[in-house]
């Protein structure tokens, strides 16, 4: 077994002893391996490993991976996209990727909506909550969500999928599910509004526990399976 393999190993079993924890099945949570500036050599040892699901946070990085991996054959992989989405980079997002989970104003999904081709299915998007109301980050407030998510709805080549959020670090697990389960309760509450909703998209590696606990479908995990990063100088 290759590094990547036995570290995407590592990580589903955390994934299953969480659930396992608070009463839920592991195949309730998905796992997305965050593959922004890996290789597609360390993509092709993970979809050997059987993984299928990447994550990208930069859109040209993104695009040429996924048209390599298409040449290759490997036409079942499912590509996100979870990075800052400016208004010149959407046609390329709406073209090429599966999922957008950093919807966070009206402009951009109208975007994706109209250059989604009409040979692709709906894109799967996600609505970004700034649940920690960082300057630093993108997305929206609790209190901006209703509307946006009737806005996003009606949008004819978009399926709302759900919820994203990156909360804060937070030094306690106690303090990480708080946060986390005021996106669960936010959620539910969508979920009940709209039957394609399905999908809260909250844990990253330092707050995986948590975030399962108060009810994540999906966690990003990048530096535990493909190891450090390396950026651009």
């Amino acid at each position: 077994m290759n590094d990547i393999a036995h570290n995407l190993a590592q990580v589903r079993d955390k994934i299953s002893a969480a659930a396992t924890r608070c009463g839920r099945a592991s195949e309730e949570i998905t796992l997305l391996a965050v593959s922004k500036t890996k290789p597609a050599s360390a993509i092709a040892e993970a979809i050997a490993a059987g993984h299928r699901a990447f994550g990208e946070n930069y859109v040209q990085e993104g695009v040429d991976k996924i048209r390599a991996f298409r040449e290759r054959g490997n036409t079942d992989l499912q590509w996100h996209f979870i990075g800052p989405l400016q208004s010149n980079k959407s046609r390329l997002v709406a073209e090429h990727f599966d999922w957008c989970h950093t919807i966070d104003r009206l402009r951009i999904a109208t975007r994706l909506s109209d250059q989604r081709p009409m040979e692709m299915p709906a894109l799967n998007v996600l609505i970004q909550i700034n649940i920690s109301d960082e300057n630093s980050k993108s997305g929206i407030t609790l209190g901006e969500l209703d509307a946006l998510a009737a806005d996003v709805a009606a949008l004819p080549r978009l399926t709302l999928r759900g919820l994203m959020a990156i909360p804060a670090p937070e030094s306690s697990y106690e303090r990480q599910f708080a946060v986390a389960q005021q996106m669960a309760v936010a959620f539910e509450a969508l979920k009940a509004r709209y039957n394609t909703v399905d999908t809260l998209s909250l844990g990253m590696s330092d707050d995986m526990e948590a975030a399962i606990a108060a009810g994540s479908t999906m966690v990003r995990i990048g530096t535990a399976i493909f190891g450090a990063r390396d950026y651009p100088q």
